[in-house]
């Protein structure tokens, strides 16, 4: 091996560490499907309410897009954990509207949920149990690996969750002022234009993290390998004391002298 062809190397594993990130992180957070089930309702809810100011139409066509999507997925049999989770979200913004008859409160849970979200980001980065390595390990087959025997990779774990947490919380220092001051459509398109943007700058922030960070450790890898490396040994000890490894063990010698004088 020449001195030119180690660069060579060291990139191409880099280029492929890169890929299998960003390849978890589009599995993790649902790529540009994910996030156009996020946008839609929302979207629908304040287009039609500013058309019309009709609340109850503006919430059941959101309600009834997000059903939609999740059919979509459905019959097409794609994991539907993100257009669950637009569903479930959508759902409790209908009940908070419909309840109070406040049009702006069909963002109230979403708002609420970001805002727990983001402290949770940083209070588990205090911790030392980063959320978005919770979120992420099992994604690249390394569990809780990361926490005792990846250092480094934890580190870009807190990193991560600092960024997320920090972006998340500066999303809700603008938005919770708009709740109690601006009217439900202002509220509404500031909401929607605020929905992608974050959410591309963390995960941009936490691929730069992990692509930076060692690999991660596949613990899956490793316990199929300890089972392989288990029955390799009991197969070793069987032919040691002579046992088939497959049926009932030899007679010996001395059976078969007892069968010819038979």
């Amino acid at each position: 091996m020449t001195s030119l062809d180690k660069p060579t190397e060291e990139t191409t594993a880099d280029d492929g560490a890169r890929a299998v990130t960003e390849a978890a992180l589009f599995e993790a957070f649902g790529g540009v499907r994910g996030m156009v089930e996020t946008v839609l309702p929302g979207l629908l809810f304040v287009s039609i309410f500013t058309v019309d100011k009709d609340l109850h139409w503006s919430a059941i066509a959101a309600l009834a897009v997000s059903v939609v999507l999740v059919a979509v997925r459905l019959v097409m049999r794609d994991t539907v954990k993100h257009a669950f989770s637009g569903v479930f979200g959508v759902a409790f913004g209908v009940v908070f509207a419909m309840m109070t008859g406040n049009a702006k409160d069909f963002y109230l849970p979403g708002m609420l949920y970001t805002l727990g979200l983001s402290l949770a980001y940083i209070v588990t980065a205090l911790a030392g149990v980063p959320l978005i390595g919770l979120i992420l390990g099992p994604v690249f087959k390394e569990n809780l690996s990361w926490r005792t025997r990846n250092p480094g990779r934890k580190k870009a774990y807190t990193k991560a969750s600092w960024a997320w947490g920090l972006i998340l919380l500066a999303k809700c220092a603008i938005l919770f002022p708009l709740y109690w001051w601006a009217n439900t459509a202002q509220l509404g398109w500031v909401l929607v234009a605020l929905k992608i943007p974050p959410f591309l700058l963390a995960v941009y922030l936490t691929w730069v993290f992990l692509a930076k960070a060692p690999a991660p450790i596949d613990v899956f890898a490793e316990m199929e390998a300890e089972e392989k490396a288990e029955e390799e040994r009991k197969a070793a000890l069987a032919a040691e004391r002579g046992d088939a490894p497959d049926g009932p063990p030899s007679a010996g010698p001395a059976a078969g002298r007892h069968r010819r004088e038979a």
